[in-house]
């Protein structure tokens, strides 16, 4: 019983330090709570960009992918697949993509997750029903099931010891990566996901305070810009973020995360994404 106790006490002090890195306050946390270590590890969560050379075995695998698509669904429409790329030279080919992210290619494995428009009108096709619900909607819930399954899957991973990074930028090369999977019409990749056994313990990314984020009642972004240069400036004490586009902007005196997400931002991205969505054969109107 002592050691239980002992247990939960060094849970909450990780779950107060972690959510004190992240946000900037202080939270009281119970040592007794129930699932005081889940949040904790929940707190902890780190983007794992760096692997060391240690197989995964694919029936781990498959096992996180099965707790990944056990998560929420809308409706039970189970919209969310996932892609495992094993073939080196798929892997390859997509890594080739993105350069500036050699830990696609160094990585024991490598994920798409997907959103899925084609099942549900497939299945009513089958069963002789209408599907008069081939708008936004049916787009919009693929989508958001493919990221609850990305989110349940690195909560996985994290709890076996695993480390994960989830690759956007593969939306950059949306058809391109697309083909290379064969994914059909109505499917789309989403998200990329490395994995594999963390090379270093990586670092808390200090978030947005909840003063800008958690509301109650009604939205009240508050004093947005003072709010947004304190984060700016607790931000910059813990992690320093390297200046973007000096050649466009200059080298500021003082860069920030939001200098840094304005600059990146201030070119265009994705502008074919729309018709790329739309060549898959979802209607967004």
């Amino acid at each position: 019983m002592t050691d239980d106790r002992e247990a939960r006490a060094r849970d909450a002090g990780s779950l107060r330090a972690s959510l004190a890195r992240r946000f900037g306050e202080e939270f009281a946390v119970d040592p007794g709570l129930q699932g005081v270590d889940t949040l904790a590890r929940i707190a902890s969560r780190r983007v794992q960009r760096r692997y060391l050379s240690r197989a995964i075995e694919p029936a781990l695998l498959r096992l996180l992918c099965a707790c990944a698509l056990s998560g929420p669904s809308k409706s039970d429409l189970q919209q969310a697949d996932i892609v495992i790329v094993r073939e080196r030279a798929t892997r390859d080919a997509i890594a080739d993509l993105l350069p500036e992210m050699p830990w696609v290619r160094e990585a024991a494995a490598f994920l798409v997750f997907c959103a899925n428009g084609r099942r549900t009108p497939r299945i009513a096709a089958l069963r002789g029903k209408p599907f008069p619900n081939d708008h936004l909607d049916l787009f919009f819930n693929a989508t958001v099931d493919a990221a609850i399954a990305l989110t349940t899957f690195m909560h996985a991973a994290n709890a076996v010891g695993l480390g994960c990074c989830p690759i956007s930028v593969i939306r950059d090369h949306a058809a391109a990566v697309s083909a290379m999977l064969g994914l059909p019409e109505r499917v789309i990749p989403v998200a990329g996901m490395t994995v594999g056994w963390p090379a270093e313990p990586g670092q808390i990314s200090p978030r947005l305070p909840l003063s800008l984020t958690l509301h109650e009642d009604r939205y009240d972004e508050g004093e947005f810009a003072q709010q947004i240069d304190a984060y700016d400036r607790r931000r910059a004490g813990i992690q320093a973020l390297p200046q973007r586009d000096v050649a466009r902007w200059g080298e500021a005196a003082f860069y920030g995360w939001s200098e840094d997400k304005a600059r990146q931002y201030a070119r265009p991205q994705r502008t074919d994404f729309g018709a790329f969505v739309r060549a898959k054969g979802f209607r967004l109107d």
